[in-house]
Formats: C-alpha cells, sequence, structure tokens
C-alpha cells in the first residue's frame, strides 16, 4: 500500500478549485493549555527528592539548564535528565499551540467526511483536513502552531471570529468506503486525527456504525506527548461514554511528568499491538513488533480487534503513518483494506 502525500504545497493548493472567497470565522478554541505552573511544581518536587534543590536554584537561563540536564547525564541521572530536557522544552514553548477554527462559508459546499481543504488567510495558503461532518452547517479545521510558519501562528494567535478566509478544495481520498460487517480502526498522531473526527461524527449520526442491525466496533488511537496535545479529546471520551462501541486509547509519551497518567505511554502502532486479539494473529510480526502482542493493554478497553474483520485508516506525520501502516499490515490486516495519508 502506498501512503499518500498530504497536498500541503502553496502551489498545490492554488490549483484547487475556488469554494468560496469568503468563509466567516464563527469560532476558535485553543484546545491546549498554559502548563507553566505545573511544570515548575514538578520541576521543584524531582529536585527536591533527589536533594539537589540547591542546583535547581542557580538555574536563571535556557544555556544554565542545558548545562545541568548534562550534568544530570554525566552523573547517571538519566531518566531524570530526559524528564527535565522534556519539561524544559514544555515551559518554553508558544501558547496557543493548538486551535479548533469554525467557519461558515459564504457557499455551502459538499465534501466526503475526511477530506481537506485548501485555507488561504493573509495571503498565505496551507491544506488542512476537515474535522467536520458533512451533516454539519459549519466546517471545521484543527490547527497545530508551527513556531516558524507562515501561516499556523496566525491562525492559532491572531484569527478573529468574524475574520474571513479563503476556501479551496474539497480534495483527498482517505473517506470512508461503504459500510459493511467489518470494524474500523483509526490511527492518528497529532491533528492528523482531524480527518477522523469528522468520520467518527458522521459515522454515528449517520446510523453507519452499525450494519444490518449489527453494531461495528469503531476504534480511535490517538498520539501525541501531552494530554492537552489531543485534538478532540472531550468529543471522544464523551463517544466512549455514549456507545458502547467506540472506544478511545489516547497514548501520551510525556503526560506522567506531570499528572497521574495512568493510561497507554507507548507508541501508537505498539498501543494498536496490545489490542489485538493474539489468537487470530498467524504469522510472525518479526523481534521489533512481537513483543507488544499480547502484553495487557494500559487502556482499560476490554474489546479486542480481529485483523482479518477490519477496515483500517491512518494519518499523521509521514514517517509515523509509515510505521502505523506497517503495523496493520503485519498483524494481518489485507491490504486492500488499509488507507493512510501522511503530511509534514
Amino acid at each position: 500500500m502506498t501512503v499518500r502525500q498530504h497536498k500541503s504545497k502553496h502551489e498545490r493548493i492554488e490549483e484547487l478549485p475556488l469554494v468560496t472567497e469568503s468563509a466567516t470565522v464563527v469560532e476558535t478554541e485553543h484546545m491546549d493549555r498554559d502548563r507553566s505552573e505545573e511544570v515548575y511544581e514538578a520541576v521543584d518536587h524531582w529536585f527536591e527528592e533527589a536533594g539537589i534543590a540547591d542546583r535547581y536554584e542557580s538555574v536563571t537561563t535556557a544555556a544554565d539548564w542545558g548545562d545541568l540536564v548534562r550534568e544530570l547525564r554525566a552523573a547517571g541521572f538519566h531518566e531524570f535528565a530526559r524528564r527535565c530536557a522534556a519539561l524544559r522544552e514544555r515551559y518554553e514553548r508558544p501558547w496557543p499551540m493548538l486551535t479548533r477554527i469554525e467557519l461558515e462559508p459564504d457557499e455551502p459546499f459538499e465534501y466526503l467526511a475526511g477530506q481537506y481543504v485548501g485555507l488561504r488567510y493573509r495571503g498565505n495558503s496551507r491544506a488542512y483536513s476537515l474535522a467536520s461532518s458533512p451533516t454539519d452547517d459549519t466546517i471545521e479545521i484543527c490547527v497545530r502552531r508551527v513556531p516558524d510558519g507562515r501561516l499556523s501562528p496566525k491562525l492559532c494567535g491572531d484569527l478573529c471570529v468574524g475574520d474571513e478566509v479563503t476556501v479551496r478544495g474539497p480534495r483527498g481520498e482517505l473517506v470512508l468506503d461503504q459500510p459493511s460487517g467489518r470494524d474500523l480502526v483509526f490511527l492518528a498522531t497529532g491533528t492528523g486525527v482531524a480527518p477522523f473526527k469528522g468520520m467518527v461524527e458522521y459515522l454515528f449520526e449517520s446510523g453507519e456504525d452499525a450494519f444490518r442491525g449489527t453494531e461495528r466496533d469503531v476504534w480511535v488511537f490517538l498520539g501525541a506527548a501531552w494530554e492537552d496535545d489531543l485534538p478532540y479529546r472531550e468529543d471522544f471520551r464523551a463517544y466512549a461514554r455514549e456507545h458502547e462501541n467506540f472506544h478511545f486509547v489516547p497514548c501520551l509519551s510525556r503526560e506522567s511528568y506531570l499528572s497521574e497518567w495512568d493510561g497507554e505511554r507507548d507508541y501508537v502502532q505498539h498501543a494498536l499491538l496490545k489490542h489485538v486479539d493474539e489468537t487470530a494473529v498467524t504469522d510472525p510480526l518479526g523481534e521489533r513488533l512481537e513483543r507488544w502482542l499480547g502484553r495487557e493493554p494500559e487502556s482499560g478497553v476490554a474489546a479486542r480487534i480481529d485483523p482479518g474483520n477490519v477496515e483500517v485508516f491512518a494519518c499523521g506525520l509521514n514517517a509515523m503513518v509509515h510505521s502505523l501502516v506497517a503495523a496493520a499490515r503485519a498483524v494481518g490486516v489485507p491490504e486492500s483494506r488499509i488507507e493512510g495519508e501522511g503530511f509534514g
């Protein structure tokens, strides 16, 4: 299976048909939060426990912090050094980093759940997956700030209700197949989950989460570093509360540095393997993947995935999507039932 590259270049966006000269911003919401106080508290606690609080008090600049992390590594505090480096990165990053934007086009247009549009604002263009369902009256995108980007800092920091943007498209082949009796597994990292949010919403609105009276299991595996980096986390948790056949598995690599996180901490592809019914896997996975199969999940989800009876969709950064697709293929998901789209 070939992982399609997300069309994000300016010249490719300009090739899309013009949908509307004007779409008006009707709502914006920052989905991450300023956690600098939490970082302070966590680092203070760690240094107190290690008995080197006085050394931490001498840190006043970024250079001092870098020196301290190197000292910790040299002294054998490798895990401590990793945590400190991660928290420094979290502390220094700009806010907001993750923003939901709802738009009302001056002319409504049709699209399929999972497609993307080209958005132009203040002379810059980029492709964004639609996070809304085709049944909605408005369209929605999810933007993660790229600190040196031409467009995302403006969308995250400057865009206000009432502002207008130009929308081109829609385009994209990462869309739902005709309803079948197979279950659905969505694998994503970061804002790669945006098209899947629209798909999930459409599935439950249209009743396509069931086929001929039998419910289909719908899974969303979503990876990020921190919990507030998970787009639409509360929407997915609400679906899990309301629908027994919906399973949300957030995978957070760093959240335990700041909170009592007790869920999945592994990569999305490894969390996927832990939730696969190992009795349904017939071929060897190879040393790198084998150790995850059959391991007890930390998600609390009791359901398991039959790789022979699922359709898999993967979206995120290019390298990660290739890893997700490889894991799905390894456990026996047929090639024809895997769809992937990468960007970045």
